[in-house]
């Protein structure tokens, strides 16, 4: 397979995201806030060839005064122990075409980060801008695979908020949403009603500032699309990667690749 012809890979929690980050010529996982099924599915995907992998969805804020919808382009990704640079030259790209965004740190995590104390002790011991459990896993694989990584993440419940119990519970490991355990969860806290209210809220303005930076970049997540449809100078056709109904490029999955 023609390096011209592989897909960039986009790393997602949820399906809703990978839903939105879709495309011709964009290949779609999501972790489901699992991080090791993340990985392996991630090495799977990788193995079987990537131009480019982003991470593509929304983290909780972190840094004070972070509104829900606020874009953020990341610099680099720290994972507690190291920090990991994005690529320069895709970073330019994202931030050309998304001039309304910030450019800072994100730091990933195996586990969500629901308190404003744990919110505000995790800014101030790696100073990134929001958290998400996907970017760090994403940008490791991405440089064992020497394939250049980028992270675009909307900020959804900002620092100053501690998420309620039932806003925790509602994601599946595929990453589709399981409503019965929302209610559930609301069944036994009644009280968090309210805090759940405000989160879906937040929850609608982050979704709706990914769906505008998607529409902005078009093609292929602002990663080249005139280098990406050309290979030595010779025109060549985009392509649609069909990675079945629930966006996973997985370990198992048959992945057909059509030239249209």
């Amino acid at each position: 397979m023609m390096a011209a012809t592989l897909p960039v890979l986009a790393v997602t929690g949820m399906n809703a995201e990978a839903r939105i980050a879709g495309g011709s010529g964009v290949a779609t996982l999501a972790g489901g806030g699992d991080a090791a099924r993340l990985a392996l599915l991630l090495q799977g995907a990788l193995s079987r060839g990537a131009r480019a992998v982003i991470s593509f969805g929304i983290a909780g804020g972190l840094a004070p005064g972070l509104k829900p919808g606020t874009v953020i382009i990341a610099r680099a990704v720290d994972d507690g122990e190291t920090v990991m640079l994005t690529d320069p030259v895709w970073l330019k790209r994202l931030s050309s075409a998304l001039p309304d965004a910030i450019v800072a740190d994100l730091v990933g995590v195996d586990h969500m980060v629901v308190g404003h104390d744990a919110k505000t002790h995790l800014h101030a011991t790696t100073g990134a801008a929001a958290v998400d459990m996907e970017s760090h896993i994403a940008a490791r694989l991405a440089a064992l695979h020497q394939v250049p990584f980028a992270a675009l993440r909307i900020v959804a419940d900002p620092a100053e908020r501690t998420l309620p119990h039932a806003a925790t519970v509602g994601m599946r490991p595929d990453g589709s949403t399981d409503v019965k355990a929302v209610l559930k969860a609301l069944a036994r806290r009644p009280a968090d009603l309210p805090a759940l209210i405000r989160t879906a809220f937040d929850a609608r303005a982050a979704f709706s500032a990914l769906k505008h930076s998607r529409s902005l970049l078009c093609g292929h997540l602002g990663f080249g699309e005139i280098d990406l449809a050309r290979e030595d100078g010779v025109p060549r056709p985009l392509v649609d990667i069909d990675v079945g109904t629930l966006g996973v490029f997985g370990v198992g999955t048959d992945v057909s690749v059509e030239n249209r």
